[in-house]
């Protein structure tokens, strides 16, 4: 079973229009409203891939009760804390014209102590049934910014390994705490290495430096490159670059099904190479379709078959 924390759950909803105008009233052609937050994708997709699946978080409000009565209409376990307040929303406006997304975020409701220790008793309480842990989305205001990494070490007690999908300060705190995998996007990589990143090569050194950081050996690194695929140096040192020659129009929730890809396919016990062949394929086929973590799993295997991967020089 994939375990997976979804540190900031929302209510995603995607507009489309035929043209954003600055100032001016837009009636969407089309609406779509989804459970989202990294997590929940990442829970999301590695169902849709076939996978035993539970979800947990904090969720609140009428809001929240609408994400956990979505997520168990599509047949996605969720074990949740509930706390004050109302789950927060996202807004997704796409520009059919120029192909452009623009993104609207809340900042998530403020989580008590209480609320937080009780979201940390349902992952020790689920970690003997889970052969991974995935950390994904932004810590919740309120939470302790160490708090993903005292789950990794509770994780590591318990000879579960930990996927992590975080930025910011509490990128740094979780890189530190040794995670099996570390997922970054490009621009994240370079926050945490304090550098500027700007394409493949150089995403190809920074890989091996957050891996040194994580520990080094023993430790998986993917970088993702959003349309140029990904890089990911495996636990034993050898590092590959993989991308799909199809490109989608709705790119927002592809890194989550990247990570859920390469979940999938450790889980299944196969090769990184196989796994990151996968974490293509589902990304590239999240992309083709409105709406975060929406795809048809027959399409990812597919794009997956398809996908160009090679061994890069150490």
């Amino acid at each position: 079973m994939i375990l997976c924390l979804a540190g900031n759950p929302s209510i995603d909803k995607l507009f489309e229009v035929e043209r954003i105008e600055v100032g001016e009233i837009h009636r969407p052609e089309q609406f779509i409203q989804l459970p989202g937050g990294k997590g929940v994708h990442v829970a999301q997709v590695s169902a849709a891939l076939g996978e035993a699946t539970v979800v947990t978080g904090l969720l609140a409000g009428n809001t929240g009760r609408w994400i956990a009565e979505a997520l168990a209409e599509q047949g996605v376990q969720g074990h949740f804390a509930w706390g004050a307040g109302e789950t927060r929303s996202s807004l997704s406006v796409a520009d059919r014209q120029t192909g452009r997304l623009t993104e609207f975020y809340e900042d998530g409701t403020v989580i008590s102590g209480a609320e937080w220790r009780a979201v940390q008793d349902i992952v020790l309480g689920l970690l003997s049934q889970a052969s991974w842990l995935a950390l994904a989305g932004t810590m919740p205001p309120g939470a302790p910014v160490d708090g993903y990494a005292r789950l990794i070490a509770d994780a590591r007690r318990a000879g579960v390994p930990v996927a992590a999908d975080t930025r910011a300060d509490a990128l740094a705190h979780v890189v530190d705490a040794a995670p099996d995998l570390v997922k970054v996007n490009l621009r994240e990589a370079g926050e945490l290495l304090g550098r500027e990143l700007a394409d493949a090569a150089q995403a190809a050194e920074a890989v091996r430096e957050v891996r040194e950081r994580c520990g080094g050996d023993g430790h998986a690194v993917a970088i993702t490159l959003g349309e140029d695929g990904a890089v990911l140096i495996e636990p034993g040192g050898r590092a590959w670059r993989g991308c799909t020659a199809v490109t989608g129009t709705y790119p927002v929730g592809s890194g989550d099904t990247f990570l859920a890809g390469l979940l999938v396919g450790q889980v299944r016990g196969g090769s990184w190479c196989d796994a990151l062949r996968l974490a293509l394929g589902a990304a590239a086929a999240n992309a083709e379709l409105p709406g975060a973590a929406r795809f048809e799993a027959a399409r990812a295997r597919e794009l997956a078959a398809q996908a160009e991967v090679q061994l890069l020089e150490s």
